[in-house]
């Protein structure tokens, strides 16, 4: 049963965003139909093309207003700088900034549908171009002559031809999109969807063509008024009907004039604030980091530690990384495990090995394979490949610190947003207000759990020592049983007392922690394979007799 308390919490601010976005969508389309189905300005052009006309320009409005929302959400550094100040960020605002990847997204799909309905539209123009050729009115025309081949007007026009090329373009961003895709091979997906810079581009381009015209002179010519030495057999006709007053009216033959592109006015503000951002970004990245340190964990995990001057990062950012050496223009996040501190300037990440471009980076890291063994340092003589950092970035785990309790689920790999925050208690760092942190983490393998093994007995002991035995709440399942051992190192015995067999049951953990922390609001953090964020997400937004409601957060690079 969902609780209205709850969702609100959840799913109320992404919602309201929604009805206010799709509220203006609305309110553009129409009133850019009704423009040009009852503008006096458009009405021999609203005559020859119908609804046509209506729906083209209708649907190239709320284009244009998407093509600018788009790109805002892609400002990471400007999105980070927001999330980090305190006086301009709440809680709530913060979260909704973590939803920006969706906004991005359903801007997208919005780009893609009435993109489609835009192409139709226009395809119904350029028959009516064909068909219902003026002879009255010559200016009025795109077709050279009456019955000129559609396609013909399509692709040689510049409109025309720049559409072509944009619906192409649009095409191969969208399809290659899909998570299908995005998960089989990324470097599809990202040679890709950096054609957008092409897409704005040809975007500005699209309307120097001027294929509408709308009448310059309707006071002197009113819409539907006459000259008498027209030829037209239907014009002849509404004139002797208008009466010799209103040709009285008519002092002047219309006058046709192609738009004004406005386009560029839409996009050319989001699109030099992007290109304003890049630049920094390139800027601040342009120095390559030094590799300090490189470690094989097992289940093919690399750990990596980096140094760079003037560095600088919260508990749950993350990076993006690019290697010259295996692509000089693919760039590919990465949370950080270990922070920068006053005592140590160096920073780290987990990489696990899937796909070309870890791959190839591991190659380039390690030396020949079966040379090293688990879980022991390279060599430092060993020349390493040039590597850049552009970030930290702003992520929803960096509010692990800004709830009473907090409950962080991993799945596998996905322990990585989590481990910069117990390094961040380890260290001591302090001003935050959380009083109690649950960790669940869930493998397949239990050698998974070697990864951060000696990191999460380090804090289980300070804590220990320090008397706060119930501050961290640890739990451990291995989902894999057919090959199971137990954590055979003594020093690892608290990892052996709280490591469980099978899969954690959700909704009774979370009932647990609801009644241990009555009428509060506990933050959950996930970041792991999507099943276990959906039943986590869903749970989240059901009601519970102890009160507590609890603040989803799912950890997704944008």
């Amino acid at each position: 049963m969902v609780s209205v308390r709850s969702w609100v919490a959840n799913e109320g601010g992404k919602h309201l965003i929604l009805v206010l976005w799709l509220g203006v969508n609305l309110w553009l389309f129409i009133k850019t139909f009704l423009l040009y189905s009852t503008g006096p300005q458009y009405h021999y052009l609203y005559k020859m093309l119908g609804l046509g006309l209506c729906i083209s320009r209708a649907s190239a409005s709320v284009l244009n207003l998407n093509c600018t929302l788009v790109l805002l959400p892609m400002c990471r550094s400007l999105l980070t700088f927001v999330r980090g100040t305190c006086t301009v960020s709440s809680r709530k605002t913060r979260r909704l900034l973590d939803k920006s990847k969706f906004f991005h997204v359903t801007c997208g799909v919005a780009i893609c549908v009435f993109s489609a309905l835009h192409v139709f539209a226009h395809l119904v123009n350029a028959v009516n171009f064909s068909v219902r050729y003026s002879d009255d009115f010559p200016a009025l025309n795109l077709a050279r002559y009456r019955g000129e081949d559609p396609r013909l007007i399509i692709l040689t026009t510049i409109p025309g031809v720049t559409g072509v090329l944009l619906v192409l373009i649009l095409f191969l961003m969208f399809t290659a999109s899909s998570y299908a895709v995005r998960v089989s091979s990324y470097e599809i997906f990202w040679y890709t969807h950096n054609l957008f810079i092409v897409f704005y581009v040809i975007l500005m381009v699209h309307m120097v063509g001027g294929a509408l015209r709308y009448q310059t002179n309707v006071e002197a010519h009113p819409p539907g008024c006459v000259k008498a030495h027209q030829n037209s057999t239907e014009q002849q006709g509404e004139e002797l009907q208008q009466g010799e007053d209103e040709e009285q009216r008519c002092k002047e033959d219309p006058h046709f004039q192609p738009h004004i592109p406005q386009t560029w006015i839409w996009v050319s503000g989001p699109l030099c604030l992007y290109c304003v951002e890049r630049f920094y970004r390139y800027i601040r990245s342009s120095d390559p980091v030094t590799i300090v340190r490189v470690v094989k964990h097992p289940c093919d995990v690399m750990e990596l530690r980096m140094l760079k001057k003037n560095f600088k990062a919260r508990p749950g950012q993350y990076i993006l990384l690019n290697c010259p050496d295996v692509s000089s223009l693919e760039n590919h996040p990465f949370t950080l495990t270990m922070c920068p501190t006053e005592n140590k300037e160096t920073f780290g990440v987990y990489l696990r090995v899937m796909g070309d471009w870890t791959e190839r980076f591991t190659q380039l890291l390690l030396p020949a394979p079966g040379a090293v063994l688990e879980i022991q340092p390279v060599m430092p003589q060993r020349r390493y490949p040039k590597l850049y950092v552009d970030g930290p970035f702003g992520s929803p785990s960096e509010d692990v610190f800004n709830y009473d309790v907090s409950l962080c689920v991993a799945g596998g790999i996905g322990v990585t947003p989590f481990a910069c925050v117990l390094h961040a208690l380890l260290d001591g760092w302090t001003g935050f207000r959380l009083q109690r942190l649950y960790f669940v983490w869930v493998c397949r393998e239990l050698q998974s759990f070697y990864w951060f093994a000696e990191l999460l007995c380090a804090l289980h002991h300070k804590l220990w020592q320090e008397n706060r035995p119930d501050y961290f709440n640890l739990k451990l399942y291995v989902s894999q049983t057919a090959s199971l051992q137990s954590i055979p190192q003594e020093k690892y015995r608290p990892l052996s007392s709280r490591l469980l067999v099978g899969r954690p049951r959700w909704k009774l953990l979370l009932d647990e922690i609801g009644k241990t922390n009555r009428n509060k609001r506990v933050g959950v953090f996930c970041c792991g394979p999507k099943s276990i964020s959906r039943t986590l997400h869903r749970l989240c937004n059901s009601s519970r007799t102890s009160g507590t409601v609890f603040e989803f957060n799912k950890e997704s690079f944008s």
